[in-house]
């Protein structure tokens, strides 16, 4: 099992630069910063705002059109959308279903990973607990680079769950895989809006926690602050849904009255 996810740690990968464009225009498009009907800059203008090239524009373009959330104009230039409104209340009912995965998830890992911190506070040797703190210090590594911190995160309570010495805990979130760490951008159910540094350091935060329970020993404090941080992520899930429901009702009654 252990190769197995040494494979799919090295299959992540830093997001394409596209991506990246595409996220930060969604995100504009989501916060009504460019209204329907209006022109997104030329370009040499998002060439310039973004430091890319006009190859990944024109990529990142292509994409926001074949979301329904731009159209070119021969000769005019690329406009935002009328239905602007309807097509983001679908999008963001999308990733609502994408957050109550997440939610599952989460709730999976909470009946294996509480226990798993109890078991490798009282079991680590101390190479164990190195291998915990190497990928607490890789996210932070990461977090700095503004690179994508999941194959730390997952490396991180992978490693938790290997000092439990008892492999099953391993197998089960081997099993789960990526699906493990959905905040990740390289995540099938990741979204733009839990990439920011904020969010990730809020992570590290009470990865911190659970790695000084652990290094001294405490099975019972281990247990909590695992308990805490992913009972917190489900919270954050929780009201990152509900957000989601309010906005597709709001931009239901803003097309109804456009």
């Amino acid at each position: 099992m252990a190769s197995n996810t040494a494979t799919d740690l090295r299959v992540e990968r830093k997001p394409k630069l596209s991506e990246t464009v595409v996220a930060a225009i969604r995100k504009q498009l989501l916060a009504g910063e460019i209204p329907p009907g209006h022109k997104l800059p030329t370009e040499g203008q998002l060439t310039e705002t973004f430091g890319v090239s006009r190859t990944v524009i024109r990529e990142a373009l292509a994409k926001l059109a074949a979301d329904g959330l731009v159209e070119p104009r021969q000769g005019a230039g690329v406009f935002v959308t009328e239905h602007i409104s309807t097509t983001l209340g679908v999008l963001a009912a999308d990733m609502g279903a994408k957050d109550s995965i997440a939610l599952n998830v989460l709730e999976v890992r909470l009946a294996i990973e509480i226990e798993s911190a109890g078991l490798a506070a009282i079991r680590r040797n101390a190479a164990q607990e190195a291998a915990i703190q190497e990928a607490f210090f890789e996210f932070e590594r990461l977090l700095l680079d503004s690179q994508p911190t999941g194959p730390a995160d997952l490396a991180f309570h992978r490693a938790i769950a290997s000092a439990t010495n008892n492999p099953f805990y391993v197998e089960m979130l081997d099993v789960l895989g990526r699906r493990a760490i959905p905040c990740d951008v390289t995540s099938p159910w990741s979204t733009e809006l839990v990439q920011s540094d904020e969010y990730q350091r809020g992570l590290q935060r009470e990865h911190l926690v659970i790695l000084n329970a652990i290094s001294a020993g405490d099975a019972n404090a281990a247990r909590e602050a695992m308990r805490a941080h992913l009972t917190a992520s489900q919270q954050r899930y929780r009201e990152r849904l509900q957000a989601r429901q309010a906005y597709y009702a709001k931009s239901v009654a803003a097309a109804s009255t456009g």
